[in-house]
């Protein structure tokens, strides 16, 4: 059963003026092409089918808006990476990535990466993005059941010392149901938190 039942989808958005009113508190959600993303949003919803995955990368080509309840919401950004998206399409992503770091209703980032492969080139990106706009990280290091016990606990810990105090990071599996709880925790800790003037 749904711990979100009156999760829904709310709007996609092409550009930032198409973006809802920039009210109560939103968690995004980032990752490379097939790193596992919709699944993982998915799973922390407890929702099967909401946020929308392929096998094909780069399905996410606009940034997709759930409200979970009134004035709590989750964004799907578009994956990076090997999407499968034109140059064209690719480059109006840029200017509504920027104008989501200025609403004043985020709350932290999501990146999801798959545990098998690390933290790579585009993540630095993300990450250096998210920390301009002094917006908190957390990492979910996807896809974990895929490695034996050791490799997955090397993982972790070469996840960590690369990210240092820039994010944190725990081992994540739609399978096997490796961090969803803490996962969730997380992100309602994120929703429940008020701006302060």
């Amino acid at each position: 059963m749904s711990l979100y039942p009156s999760a829904d989808f709310l709007t996609s958005a092409a550009q930032s003026s198409q973006f809802p009113e920039d009210s109560g508190a939103e968690v995004a959600f980032a990752g490379r092409s097939n790193s596992g993303k919709s699944s993982a949003i998915n799973a922390i919803l407890g929702r099967r089918g909401l946020a929308r995955s392929s096998k094909t990368p780069g399905r996410t080509r606009l940034l997709n808006f759930f409200q979970l309840v009134p004035g709590r919401r989750i964004v799907d950004l578009p994956g990076y990476g090997y999407a499968a998206a034109s140059a064209a399409e690719k480059a109006t992503w840029a200017p509504m990535i920027d104008a989501l770091a200025q609403r004043q209703c985020l709350r932290g980032l999501f990146v999801v990466i798959d545990s098998r492969r690390g933290v790579m080139e585009g993540d630095w990106g993300l990450l250096e993005w998210a920390e301009s706009a002094r917006l908190p990280v957390h990492v979910l290091l996807s896809k974990s059941d895929k490695l034996k016990r050791a490799e997955a606990r090397e993982a972790l810990k070469a996840a960590k010392a690369a990210l240092s105090v820039r994010a944190g990071v725990h081992l994540f599996s739609v399978e096997d149901g490796t961090g969803i709880d803490e996962a969730r925790a997380k992100m309602d800790e994120w929703l429940a938190q008020t701006v302060v003037a």
